[in-house]
């Protein structure tokens, strides 16, 4: 993967060092060190130089990032991948159901990221794999995928941050729910599963959930969730302790009549570009089988 990034450094900026500046731009000391290593890796005025270096007004600064390493755990697997946007730093996909992130040992050829990987090999661009908002094998919807080490940097500083807007959409079993409401319960392992979680105000992480209520109908509420923390199954095991479980979740609420997989859809993604720092909105409509169960 190559990405040559250029700034003209401006008046506010004058007397910087290199690494102050890229450091203002969300770089991380990794990136810093990376970037040292590399054959002209950091251009001042189309010369090498240190991250020590002062900065001028009218200067250009060069970032030329080179990475040629892969992903090697992840075999190319010639699977249909929706791409949403895509541009030199990064990708939005809208992710099917059935389809987990990563590959693991029971799903080792049939990932989103084996997709991702058959899709840069197949234009011979080494890429490694940096998904920035996981979601769960069933969950479908909007996911983040960074296509170099600086972008990735950059995003996961933003996801942890929360300067990433995520909108959820959600039916769960039940009407007759607050109009809307937040959820402010811990989560932790349950004891005795490796994968289960539930609310553990002893021992849990923080973990807030904001819901609003779209839709009922036979006998079911189309719901907005909006996330200000990110945890492992944060939102199923939330409604199920509300009292609202997701439809068709195997885990938390194994009732498939209505749906085969948890009603769950990541509807929207809000965020600046790690690079340019433009605004950028994505948008996903509700899938078809999350439709059947309201018509």
């Amino acid at each position: 993967m190559k990405r040559t990034i250029i700034y003209h450094i401006n008046a506010e900026e004058d007397g910087l060092t290199i690494g102050q500046f890229l450091k203002r731009k969300k770089y991380s000391g990794q990136n810093l060190t990376q970037l040292k290593k590399q054959e002209q890796g950091i251009l001042l005025n189309s010369k090498p130089a240190y991250v020590i270096h002062k900065l001028a007004e009218g200067d250009t600064l060069t970032i030329n990032i080179l990475e040629e390493e892969i992903s090697e755990k992840i075999p190319p697997v010639p699977l249909p991948v929706h791409i949403v946007y895509e541009d030199e730093d990064l990708m939005v996909l809208d992710k099917p159901a059935d389809m987990p992130i990563h590959p693991s040992m029971k799903n080792y050829k049939n990932s989103l990221a084996n997709g991702l990987a058959w899709y840069f090999a197949s234009q011979n661009i080494p890429f490694v794999f940096r998904c920035i908002n996981r979601l769960d094998r069933d969950t479908t919807g909007l996911t983040i995928i960074a296509k170099h080490m600086v972008s990735g940097g950059i995003l996961s500083v933003m996801a942890a941050r929360r300067e990433i807007s995520r909108e959820y959409l959600a039916i769960v079993s039940g009407t007759g729910m607050p109009p809307e409401g937040t959820v402010d319960a811990p989560l932790g392992r349950k004891p005795g599963s490796a994968i289960e979680r539930m609310v553990d105000f002893e021992h849990g992480e923080r973990a807030v959930t904001h819901y609003r209520v779209l839709q009922e109908k036979n006998g079911c509420s189309l719901i907005s969730l909006h996330l200000e923390t990110g945890r492992t199954h944060q939102i199923r095991v939330h409604m199920k302790y509300l009292g609202y479980p997701l439809i068709g979740d195997f885990l938390y609420y194994p009732d498939k009549t209505l749906i085969s997989r948890q009603a769950l859809h990541s509807c929207r993604l809000e965020f600046s570009h790690p690079i340019t720092g433009q605004p950028m909105v994505f948008t996903s409509p509700l899938p078809e089988d999350m439709q059947q169960v309201l018509r």
